[in-house]
């Protein structure tokens, strides 16, 4: 294969971040979307997230030529010997990861299929699914009654929002699975742009590759489900959660990322990932106890900031006025999936508030999908103007430093519930405002 032409199919999060720096190494994309309106706007170098750099790489990309854009994967085909499939696999009712979308495009790769093709599959796919992509290919080969050689391999991802291009570019590891010599060579050469930090690309099988991915982000959830659960203790012996984590985290079979308490994980992947992975083990018989009680704390946990409120006015929240700062699932992201900002205003309209928010780049995303629940606010103290409460939901650096004499005299009731633990309760104290956290 002397020369390489990679098409991605899917534009999320995903496959956007991985054509743009597959691109920038100096590699030639074809990105593919069924979504039109999508794909023509991409043409003009506008990207349908937010992603902080994404811009940029995009723009000279396309202008560099490297990047292309299409809505129709068999026309491709022809040209295209790698493909990376990043469509969605979102949670079917019973939590297990729909394949639909992944098995549509296995479908047309092999009705289209001309020559050799390695599928690499970069959608976050259940244990087994690779099988399934290959079954799926060689039934619309034999259908064709052709015999084309094809490899499908597995190369999660595990990009962070918000620090994705980063992420991408000089990776903490590459993972990938493969069962021939051609996939595992092609993937090498893939990836030896990004290795040069000397983090090694990891060779699995298969199945063991999309084990990880599935093992890492459920680990990551557990931590969070952990701390949160501590510090739901912490409060009622009069501990605080901010020390324990710095006693526990200087252990070094410990470590200190991924301990903070707060109001639970939403977005795009713990929620869904914990629940296939679940899933995944019930329908083999194996119940994964651990989990479970992990997704059910954080369930528990979106919760916690609206009891404090409620316990604060003693039940009484009908007709107050509430101010939220955040609403993305987290910083640096516009992305609201499973965003805990979702069930508190459906927890503060249900108790009768009016509620008044702002955040930096996902409102926009955010009023998609509240509708008219929400007054959506300019800035911080406009939201904060005769507010009875104030709920702090995303820890957004421009809302570390507040000027609180001005809250002070803004709100009806200086009272702050941080739902990330982002202030200092002396701080709040001296300045006249009542202060809760979590896990103290």
């Amino acid at each position: 294969m002397n020369h390489m032409k990679i098409a991605i199919v899917g534009t999320g999060y995903v496959g956007l971040v991985t054509a743009t720096c597959l691109a920038e190494v100096g590699f030639d994309l074809i990105c593919v979307d069924i979504d039109t309106n999508k794909i023509e706007s991409l043409k003009r170098g506008i990207a349908p997230i937010y992603e902080p750099g994404l811009d940029d790489m995009l723009q000279r990309n396309i202008e560099k030529g490297r990047l292309t854009f299409t809505s129709s994967l068999t026309s491709v085909m022809g040209e295209a010997n790698v493909v990376f499939t990043a469509v969605g696999t979102p949670s079917d009712r019973d939590g297990s990861a729909d394949l639909q979308y992944v098995l549509d495009v296995a479908a047309t790769i092999g009705r289209a299929l001309t020559g050799y093709c390695l599928v690499i599959t970069k959608s976050t796919v259940p244990v087994g699914t690779a099988r399934l992509i290959r079954e799926a290919i060689q039934a619309e080969l034999d259908a064709r009654g052709e015999n084309i050689a094809f490899d499908v391999a597995s190369n999660p991802e595990f990009l962070k929002e918000g620090t994705a291009i980063n992420d991408f570019m000089k990776p903490d590891r590459i993972v990938c699975g493969v069962d021939s010599e051609r996939a595992k060579e092609i993937l090498q050469k893939i990836y030896n742009p990004f290795v040069l930090n000397g983090h090694p690309v990891i060779f699995t099988d298969i199945a063991s590759s999309e084990m990880i991915k599935y093992a890492a982000n459920a680990m990551l959830a557990t931590r969070i489900s952990f701390m949160n659960d501590i510090a739901n203790l912490c409060e009622r012996v009069g501990a605080d959660i901010n020390m324990v984590r710095r006693g526990i985290g200087s252990d070094s079979r410990i470590g200190s990322k991924f301990l903070y308490a707060g109001i639970g994980y939403g977005g795009s992947c713990f929620p869904k990932d914990v629940k296939a992975l679940i899933r995944t083990a019930d329908n083999l018989g194996y119940s994964l106890e651990v989990l479970k009680a992990v997704e059910r704390v954080n369930g528990q946990q979106k919760t916690v900031l609206f009891n404090k409120l409620n316990s604060f006015y003693a039940n009484d929240l009908q007709g107050r006025r509430i101010a939220m700062l955040g609403l993305a699932f987290k910083p640096n992201t516009d992305d609201m999936r499973e965003a805990p900002s979702l069930s508190l205003v459906a927890r503060l309209k249900e108790a009768g508030c009016t509620v008044y928010a702002y955040d930096p780049v996902a409102m926009d995303e955010a009023r998609r999908r509240t509708g008219l629940a929400v007054n959506y606010c300019r800035d911080v103290y406009e939201t904060l103007q005769d507010a009875d409460a104030m709920l702090l939901v995303t820890e957004w650096s421009e809302f570390r430093i507040l000027d609180l004499n001005k809250v002070r005299q803004l709100m009806r009731n200086p009272v702050i519930f941080d739902g990330r633990n982002i202030y200092d309760e002396e701080e709040m104290r001296n300045a006249g405002i009542s202060y809760f956290c979590i896990g103290k």
